[in-house]
């Protein structure tokens, strides 16, 4: 591990690989554009989700086949090397993990399941027994606390909703908030992946079968959403079944981005700062199926993931327009589908 104290100038990427078990470590050179492979860690399971804690010194990394566990990896902010210091048991197979703002519980959301948890978070750092587990409406996808740590939410792809909690961080534990549900229309449109935008007045939620975007107004005092403004992933020339999948925003909030895996494209949005509404700016093609990609904290660089090209590609951000240009493509390992970017400067 670095020194105590000392704090390289290097920037790391995180690579989940589902098929080959294991994580491939990059370093993002800005100055030469280019991702530089370092190293390939081991899981030994199915590697899915992952999360950074927020002093960046720990990388949790969920496993979606049995038995189902989390494993805290610390990070080495000189190598970008990773050293695996324990393993936890999850409740099922979860599609999504995240911290709440203290660091000390670790949410995680079962696809299969239909089900939502709470494992604590030691002050070393490692996960934990399960805390709280919450049945849900089918297929739940995504869970993430707002900014306060106050109010937590979780999709139902399933059930066509986000489900609404408040909790009590002293305790780690959820109960049902007022609304307990956020209902998404048109039905059968699939909620997956969700944000809120760094000022925390707008939320932006991307469902995977129809790849429509909404926008809700956020309400922080109470933990509540009002329906704005529906836009889309979907190219204007597409034929196909509709398979979209993450969504991220630009570090300055200014553009937003999502994933459609059958078309392989990355949609670019331009946010309204007065509105937080959406105004579709283009398409820009990236590696097939891309499941899970990031921004690094410049806003001028992002990182794709292509699930069925089993590769990455770096694309450099136009400033002015927040397109990404054309994708540097470089093996991964099988079935990439995650990406966690980790900037020490």
């Amino acid at each position: 591990m670095a020194a105590s104290g000392v704090v390289a100038s290097a920037t790391w990427v995180y690579i989940a690989n589902a098929d080959s078990e294991d994580i491939s470590v990059m370093q993002l050179d800005r100055a030469a554009g280019q991702l530089k492979p370092v190293a390939t860690v081991p899981v030994g399971g199915t590697a899915m989700p992952m999360v950074v804690s927020r002093d960046k010194k720990f990388l949790y990394v969920a496993s979606r086949s049995q038995p189902f566990r989390v494993t805290t990896f610390a990070i080495d902010s000189a190598t970008g090397g990773l050293e695996k210091l324990g393993e936890a048991a999850l409740a099922d197979s979860m599609a999504n993990i995240d911290l709440d703002p203290t660091g000390k519980w670790l949410f995680a959301a079962s696809y299969g399941g239909n089900k939502i948890t709470v494992n604590s978070i030691g002050n070393d750092g490692l996960v934990g027994a399960v805390q709280q587990l919450v049945r849900t409406a089918p297929n739940a996808h995504a869970i993430h606390a707002d900014a306060s740590g106050r109010y937590v939410f979780a999709t139902s792809l399933g059930g066509d909703n986000l489900s609404s909690w408040r909790f009590d961080a002293a305790s780690g534990t959820l109960s049902a908030n007022e609304p307990a549900l956020v209902n998404v229309l048109p039905t059968k449109t699939g909620p997956r992946h969700f944000l809120w935008d760094k000022s925390q007045k707008y939320v932006y939620l991307l469902n995977e079968l129809d790849g429509g975007v909404d926008v809700f107004a956020y309400d922080a005092a109470k933990g509540g959403m009002r329906h704005l403004q529906r836009s889309t992933v979907v190219p204007p020339d597409f034929a196909g079944k509709v398979w979209a999948a993450d969504l991220q925003i630009a570090p300055d909030g200014k553009f937003l981005y999502g994933s459609e895996r059958t078309s392989s494209t990355l949609t670019t949005f331009k946010v309204d700062a007065a509105t937080g509404q959406l105004q579709v700016v283009g398409h820009t093609p990236t590696e097939k199926t891309p499941r899970g990609f990031a921004i690094d904290s410049t806003g001028r660089f992002l990182v794709a993931a292509g699930q069925d090209s089993h590769g990455v590609s770096l694309h450099v951000i136009d400033s002015a327009t927040g397109l990404p240009g054309a994708g540097k493509s470089q093996p991964a390992g099988k079935n990439p589908n995650w990406v966690e970017i980790v900037d020490f400067r």
